[in-house]
């Protein structure tokens, strides 16, 4: 598949995922089931992992949800409340205790905790002093909604706790769900339990909440200062003994095969249960070994979601449509004759790529097996040729993108292959398509994260021809705007303070807001840390000394051709430098307390009983910084068994010093 093909359905995907995370987190009202929706994540994570430049701010690989509703006060969590990654069978078991023993760099015994997912809404519940002080509702996993006294209406949650041993200051977590007899009542005013049960606890009046039968089972913690405790089998007895209800489906596994064997049983004897699950929770039983694995963006190392198998129908293809993304992949797209795929009606399903549609020989008129599984949205596995009619016709994958530019695939120097996506080359924003993607990301939550301003009100503000360029959010004709249907002086005033909050942002989120193809959130933030303020950002671009950022431990050769290209285009030099002309863009704010503050240090060799990864996180947590090559600004070089004699070498000519693991240890006490 061509790579702007490939861009063009992960652009597709990632709107959906946008879609339906407002009608999920914002309207309580969602229109496909936990399974459709985790199929469009795990495409997009898979498409992500296969193709490097594939990026977006609403990827689940850095975001966690929606942001919480305008109707609710927030509250940000003291501890992230993070998704988990998915499994789907037991080589991505395999993988995931891969990765546990690769970040340990030591393959001990461990054993899991297993608990039942059960499908419905998480919630935190912070108790200071005994007393339920504080509920609220997961959000985007940063910040969520303050539902306290909606949550006080659960029996299963307790108001005040006298155990002596309950912690003075914790944040308990949970699931809050309706039982399936009970939702029995409720199916005609929602669309499943758990849309019954989120609808719910958004009640603005806890009266009305009192009326239906929520439950509530606790599973982990976020805050709490722990010494005590050993294993979360451990912390799940103690809850029990605090008077929360737990699972009586928990329990604690030694390997892999055990996990899975578990979870075959389960998947048969889940629909005998009395609340929906979709799948089963592993976590490393250790509370020790999880603080040591620590976490990603948005999941931590230590657990993943197993999920249950797919759901799958037949359906006959009436149109292939191409959709364009922000990096100006087309994505193409089958619509297909409503069906009924485990519950939820389904229209739409991915083709992937010209390559997939080519290679499972899909035309239109076909009738297609289409699936949904894990985290990706529908797909079409397969064609049913026994089916194939006459008048069944060819798919012809356009080469020109809809702006009427002629689409290419790329070379990968490192494949030797055509990347499988055809994509619409970026010439700064002269597709129209790909230029509302821009806007559409410059405005996004991660990005300038201007409320008000969606993704509907940018297309219509494009259509209208009031936004050409990101700088024309900051010049809107606000008169204009209050004479459309739909706004008012209250919206036009809302989306004015939203724009002019807006316009002071961190170099990081600036960066990122750019749209710079395979410049991430993670990315974003090492240029800025590097580069320190827009002016010597700026600078390195106009003298063009990319390949200094070849230092910044993260930062390839992918990225430095990335920004090369991106910045051949002069156009987008002058956006961005008028842009910094408009915005405050502040310095990224980094830690000024550590005990490894304001030093770089760079290793060679292998370390005992750690991995690289955990080395680096370590000197990060402490404020340090990680460097990739021996140059006059390491500090340190930290060599390990068998290091490189050149870098040793080089070190000692720069007068740098070098420590052994055990002498860098020591730093840390």
């Amino acid at each position: 598949m061509k790579e702007s093909q490939i861009k063009i359905k992960y652009n597709r995907l990632i709107n959906e995922l946008k879609k339906h995370n407002k009608l999920y987190f914002e309207n309580s009202s969602p229109e496909i089931s936990d399974k459709e929706y985790d199929e469009i994540k795990k495409e997009i994570l898979n498409l992500e992992k296969k193709f490097t430049y594939l990026n977006s701010t609403f990827s689940p690989s850095n975001s966690l949800g929606f942001v919480p509703s305008k109707n609710f006060i927030k509250s940000s969590h003291r501890v992230k409340m993070l998704s988990l990654s998915n499994a789907f069978g037991i080589n991505d078991l395999k993988n995931f205790e891969k990765k546990i023993f690769n970040y340990l760099s030591d393959k001990i015994k461990v054993e899991f905790s297993v608990e039942p997912k059960i499908d419905g809404i998480s919630a935190s519940l912070t108790y200071k002093d005994g007393v339920l002080v504080l509920g609220a509702s997961r959000g985007d996993g940063f910040t969520g909604e303050v539902i306290t006294e909606n949550l006080k209406t659960i029996e299963d949650i307790p108001q005040k706790i006298t155990n002596k041993d309950f912690p003075k200051d914790i944040d308990i977590r949970g699931e809050v769900f309706i039982k399936k007899n009970d939702f029995n009542k409720l199916k005609n005013d929602f669309a499943n339990p758990r849309n019954a049960a989120s609808g719910t606890l958004r009640q603005k009046n806890p009266d009305e909440t009192k009326k239906i039968p929520l439950n509530f089972i606790a599973y982990t913690y976020g805050y709490f200062k722990n010494d005590k405790i050993k294993k979360q089998s451990e912390f799940l007895n103690s809850l029990q003994r605090w008077g929360f209800k737990t699972n009586e489906h928990n329990k604690v596994l030694n390997s892999i095969d055990d996990l899975e064997n578990f979870h075959k049983k389960f998947e048969k004897d889940r629909f005998d249960l009395e609340y929906d699950v979709d799948g089963l929770v592993y976590k490393i039983n250790s509370l020790e070994l999880q603080k040591r694995l620590g976490f990603t963006a948005n999941s931590p190392r230590w657990a993943i979601a197993h999920k249950f198998s797919a759901d799958s129908a037949y359906s006959q293809i009436t149109d292939i449509s191409i959709q364009v993304g922000r990096t100006g992949a087309l994505t193409p797209v089958a619509r297909i004759k409503p069906v009924n795929i485990g519950g939820v009606v389904v229209s739409n399903a991915t083709l992937h790529n010209e390559d997939e549609i080519i290679r499972k020989d899909i035309r239109l008129g076909d009738t297609v097996k289409v699936e949904r599984a894990g985290d990706v949205i529908p797909h079409v596995v397969l064609v049913d040729l026994k089916k194939r009619g006459k008048n069944s016709k060819k798919f012809v994958f356009p080469k020109k993108c809809p702006c009427g530019f002629d689409t290419i695939k790329e070379f990968n120097k490192i494949t030797k292959k055509f990347e499988a996506v055809r994509r619409c080359p970026d010439r700064g924003f002269q597709c129209e398509k790909i230029a509302v993607e821009k806007i559409k990301h410059f405005i996004s939550k991660e990005a300038l994260n201007i409320d008000g301003l969606g993704k509907k009100v940018v297309e219509k503000f494009w259509d209208l021809k009031l936004i050409r360029f990101p700088q024309d959010i900051f010049n809107l004709n606000y008169t204009q705007i209050s004479k459309l249907d739909g706004w008012g002086d209250l919206s036009v005033s809302n989306l004015k303070y939203s724009i002019d909050e807006s316009k002071k942002v961190s170099l990081d989120r600036f960066l990122y807001s750019i749209g710079i193809r395979h410049i991430g959130i993670e990315n974003a933030k090492l240029l800025a840390e590097y580069t320190k303020t827009i002016s010597n950002f700026l600078d390195f671009v106009k003298n063009k000394k990319f390949d200094e950022f070849l230092n910044i431990d993260g930062i390839g050769e992918t990225q430095i051709n990335s920004l090369k290209k991106f910045f051949e285009n002069k156009s987008n030099y002058k956006i961005i430098e008028k842009l910094s002309s408009l915005l405050n863009i502040t310095d990224l704010k980094l830690k000024k307390e550590g005990k490894l503050l304001n030093n770089t240090f760079m290793f060679t060799g292998k370390l005992l009983n750690m991995s690289r990864a955990e080395a680096k996180s370590l000197i990060e947590e402490n404020s340090g910084s990680v460097v990739s090559s021996v140059n006059k600004k390491l500090k340190y070089l930290i060599i390990g068994e068998k290091p490189t004699n050149r870098k040793v070498q080089h070190a000692k000519e720069l007068g740098i010093k070098i420590l052994s693991q055990k002498e860098w240890l020591s730093l840390l006490d």
